[in-house]
């Protein structure tokens, strides 16, 4: 099934959970309560009404979750101010301790989801001996959220390399220069480590570090979560089932 934009907008939500009236209008108040007019007043009964309306209309449908992945991806692209593709990565060691960090998404698809990382920095260690991960997406301008879990793989050497290549030089110098995660004595050192590696790649291409690695994550279940007034949120969760996929609204 195919989807364009729209279908996924959400425009259609009320703004009506965490206002104040004041002055004849509702504005925003910071502890997120509202103050409304006394239960039983005309007022009151108008806003009931329309929430009942509105709780009735889905904005997280049905069908193929990479499109509405896409179609949401999409909108926080234009909307988000900063940083669009940040996600939260969970990993865990192989007995279960967990750990989490923002990274950045830099390819997607209906094979999965792919981020670079040095693979001796903690969470590379983590995601070698439990290949096995969380992804999270919140975009707060947007006030929607999308949770992946799968098992990961890294990608082949040609994509790594041909990622690495599409770097800033200095980010490439800085990957080089950088043991992540490793403790450090002072900045002194990692910027003389950077410069030492200026000097070496001098007049020709910056070579990726073999540790240096790019992951895919293949989605056993994703998840949407889209904000309603009152808390009164929607969630929708896709399950893996064979070659196709099947879902399920949830409790907020």
């Amino acid at each position: 099934m195919l989807y364009d934009k729209a279908s996924f907008s959400g425009r259609r939500t009320l703004n009506i959970d965490g206002w104040h009236k004041s002055h004849g209008r509702l504005t925003r108040g910071n502890d997120g309560n509202a103050d409304f007019p006394p239960v039983g007043s005309k007022a009151t009964k108008n806003r009931e009404s329309e929430v009942e309306a509105e709780a009735s209309t889905e904005l997280v449908p049905d069908g193929d979750p990479f499109a509405l992945f896409q179609a949401w991806y999409d909108e926080a692209r234009e909307a988000e101010p900063n940083d669009s593709n940040a996600m939260a990565l969970a990993t865990a060691t192989p007995e279960g301790i967990p750990s989490v960090r923002m990274v950045l998404l830099k390819g997607h698809g209906p094979d999965g989801f792919i981020f670079y990382t040095n693979s001796h920095s903690r969470k590379g260690g983590e995601l070698l001996s439990n290949p096995n991960a969380a992804l999270l997406f919140h975009w707060k301008s947007l006030r929607r959220q999308i949770r992946i879990e799968g098992p990961l793989a890294p990608v082949d050497a040609d994509m790594a390399d041909a990622y690495f290549a599409s770097r800033a030089r200095d980010s490439q110098l800085g990957a080089v220069a950088s043991d992540q995660s490793a403790p450090l004595d002072s900045r002194a050192t990692f910027i003389r480590r950077y410069e030492e590696a200026k000097d070496r790649f001098a007049g020709r291409d910056v070579e990726r570090p073999p540790h240096w690695l790019g992951f895919r994550l293949t989605p056993a279940a994703m998840e949407f979560w889209h904000d309603r007034p009152y808390r009164l949120h929607e969630r929708r969760r896709f399950t893996r089932e064979g070659d196709g996929w099947a879902s399920t609204l949830l409790y907020p």
